[in-house]
């Protein structure tokens, strides 16, 4: 209940916004494949910033 103000951290939103990307690439992918290939592209260099910001932590 107390957690309903807290601001999320810049890593919980990059990781917040893989896991849509995610979603959305696998959706995409079923109707059509470029399209959701490029989404997985973008997921996975989100997922090299992410990883990123863990090293510095």
């Amino acid at each position: 209940m107390y957690g309903i103000f807290k601001k999320k951290t810049p890593l919980e939103k990059l990781q917040q916004r893989y896991e849509k990307l995610l979603k959305e690439a696998h959706k995409l992918s079923q109707v059509n494949r470029s399209k959701g290939d490029s989404k997985y592209a973008e997921a996975e260099s989100l997922l090299n910033e992410i990883k990123q910001l863990e090293e510095q932590n």
